[in-house]
């Protein structure tokens, strides 16, 4: 399928390595103009060797001023920006009932405000281009997974709410804006790769009893969602949370 996204200028935040690696060499391999964006110089660097000349944007998205900056080199070396993806997340967070000021706090960065931040510095420019928002989130925004972190939980289901709500003042310029919640994505150096390393016999037995489709999902499965929902085919989608979890929360 032709999801006609050739030469569109696409921003993915949190793309030096994992899913939002793999969402940009989705969108790559579409055809279009990628700016990576990550804290780390050298992670940056690393990843671009495997792009066609990208535009690298080093900054930490959950401060205000380092998302303007991003914006602000990215639009000018893409000349302008047509998608915006806003992978930023971390579930690593302290145990249920462990929870304290602090861990809120940095929770609600990484999972909240890196997403308003990019949205709010991106929005301008989005509006010239009536381009399309794609938010990753998480299956513990809309459903509670046992033992997940209660602070991850409470702050992907306040980004799933801002994609919601944001959906319209949004959609009167002409923006869409959809998130993807998936399930148990396995890949190199991740949170289940460590799981399934240390406890496989555990971890199967754990897939198996929770997940129908009895299996992980991959980043590549993000990516081609991500690629569909800013696609042109997808023009009557937004404010949707999209769920990608093998049959968990069904």
């Amino acid at each position: 399928m032709n999801l006609n996204l050739s030469e569109k200028r696409v921003l993915i935040t949190g793309s030096s390595k994992g899913i939002g690696k793999t969402i940009a060499k989705t969108f790559s391999a579409e055809g279009c103009k990628i700016a990576l964006n990550g804290r780390n110089k050298n992670n940056l660097i690393k990843a671009s060797s495997e792009f066609d000349n990208p535009v690298l944007c080093k900054g930490n998205m959950a401060f205000e001023k380092d998302a303007k900056n991003v914006i602000k080199k990215c639009t000018k070396e893409l000349g302008g920006l047509d998608i915006l993806v806003c992978n930023i997340g971390s579930g690593q967070s302290v145990q249920p009932g462990n929870e304290n000021f602090d861990e809120w706090q940095k929770m609600f960065s990484i999972n909240l405000w890196t997403t308003t931040n990019s949205v709010e510095a991106a929005k301008p420019f989005l509006k010239l281009s009536q381009g399309v928002i794609v938010c990753i989130s998480s299956i513990c925004g809309i459903a509670t997974i046992k033992n997940a972190p209660v602070t991850y939980t409470v702050a992907k289901s306040a980004l799933n709410s801002y994609v919601k709500s944001i959906s319209i003042p949004l959609a009167n310029h002409g923006i869409r804006i959809n998130a993807i919640a998936p399930g148990n994505i396995l890949f190199d150096k991740s949170v289940w790769d460590l799981k399934q390393k240390s406890d496989p016999k555990g971890v199967k037995k754990y897939i198996n009893e929770n997940v129908p489709l009895k299996n992980f999902g991959s980043p590549n499965d993000i990516g081609n969602l991500a690629a569909y929902l800013a696609s042109p085919i997808s023009k009557f989608s937004t404010g949707s949370i999209w769920t990608i979890d093998g049959g968990q929360t069904a």
